[in-house]
This record gives structure tokens, sequence and C-alpha cells, in this order.
């Protein structure tokens, strides 16, 4: 019996070491409750730390570990695009998935130029949140078909420059391109210069088209 029961542990032990260890990282506590409870009856599975915003998620990382980080994008302090950068640049090996109630295919692109490893929209949490946390944590990436193909329908689209983007975010808070003009600290002429270029790179019919595109895109937000 006795030597039974020591054979036995080994067993135990390696099944706690093989678990995925899990960082979630959002502002919004019922969320990160939803999410906990989830993992909760999953035995592969471990919730080894909470953050509410970018700059906290640095610090759990480094203080945990996790195999795998659920990265909220919109967050106080340091958003989750920043603090996905700054974790890859310190662990490029970090697995981080972005959750997110965004569709835009800017936002997506963002976040995996900044280092993510999959995608998930909130309202999919429900469904595919621990196949796509496996998934992950096996070296895979993961991107929901409706976001794949809003890339690829603008992939062959020009994309708004830096200045452009400032110019249509003051132009999305209602300002007149004179307002816009003295916050960028350019002409008038020049504002209107960028509203041109903006309205043919989106295809846009005018101001009010070009910032409800970009806001669906993640080209900007409010």
């Amino acid at each position: 019996m006795e030597s039974r029961a020591n054979a036995e542990v080994p067993e135990q032990v390696n099944a706690v070491q093989t678990r995925i260890k899990v960082l979630t990282v959002d502002d919004h506590p019922l969320l990160r409750e939803g999410i906990a409870a989830v993992l909760e009856g999953q035995p592969d599975l471990q919730l080894v730390g909470e953050a509410t915003n970018g700059r906290e998620a640095i610090d759990k990382f480094r203080a945990c570990l996790p195999d795998v980080v659920l990265m909220d994008l919109q967050m106080p302090e340091m958003n989750g695009i920043d603090a996905i950068a700054a974790i890859r640049s310190e662990y490029p090996d970090a697995r981080i998935v972005v959750l997110t109630t965004y569709k835009g295919d800017m936002q997506a692109i963002r976040a995996f130029k900044a280092g993510a490893s999959g995608y998930l929209l909130k309202s999919m949490l429900r469904k595919e949140l621990l196949d796509t946390i496996r998934l992950v944590h096996a070296g895979k990436k993961r991107i929901p078909p409706e976001i794949a193909s809003e890339i690829a329908e603008h992939h062959s689209d020009d994309t708004l420059t830096q200045r452009e983007i400032e110019v249509l975010q003051h132009v999305a808070t209602g300002a007149a391109n004179k307002m816009v003009a003295g916050h960028l600290g350019i002409s008038e002429e020049t504002v209107k210069a960028h509203m041109r270029s903006i309205l043919a790179k989106l295809s846009a019919n005018d101001r009010t088209h070009a910032v409800m595109i970009a806001l669906k895109r993640g080209i900007i937000e409010l």
C-alpha cells in the first residue's frame, strides 16, 4: 500500500505542474469574476493573477510568469496594446490573447504587431475562451473569422498617416477645421488637405462618414 501511494505522488505533482497558468487583465470586475468562474472548473487551467490596467499587468506578469495572458484593450493608465508591447519586449515568448468588444481590423492589426497571439471578442467568451487559451498555449494563433475577413478586405487600402489619424480624432469630437488646426499647430489649409486625403483613403462621403468608418475599424477611439 505504501509503495503504491508513493508511486502516485509524482503523477499528482506532474499534473499540477502541467496546468496552464492564466493571468486576466481587465478593468471590469464582473468580467474578471466571470473568467475566474469558468477557469475554476477546468483541471488543466489555473488562474494565477488578475490586473486592472496595463501597468499592473506588467507587474503581475513578472510576479506570476503566466503561460497565457487574457488582455483587454481599453483600460485606464496604460492600454492593452502598450502593455502587450512592454511585456513582449521583456518576455519575448509571452503568449497573450486580446479580449475586446471591438471588431475593427486596425485594432487587431495593432494587437498582433504588438505581439498578441490571439484575438477574441468578448461576445465569444462563453463558447471559445477555453479552446483559445489551450490553442495559444500550444503555440498557435487565434483570430475570429470575421476579424480575419475585415483584415483581408482592407489589406490593400492606403493606411492613414499618424497626422491624418490625429486630425480625424479631433474631427470626431466635433471640432471644426480651424479648431483642429489650433490644436495641432498647423494651418487650416493643411487640415483641409489632410481631410481630403482621409476621405479618399476611407472611401468616405463626408467628415461624419469618415469618422464612422474610422471608429468601426478601430482607427480612432472616442
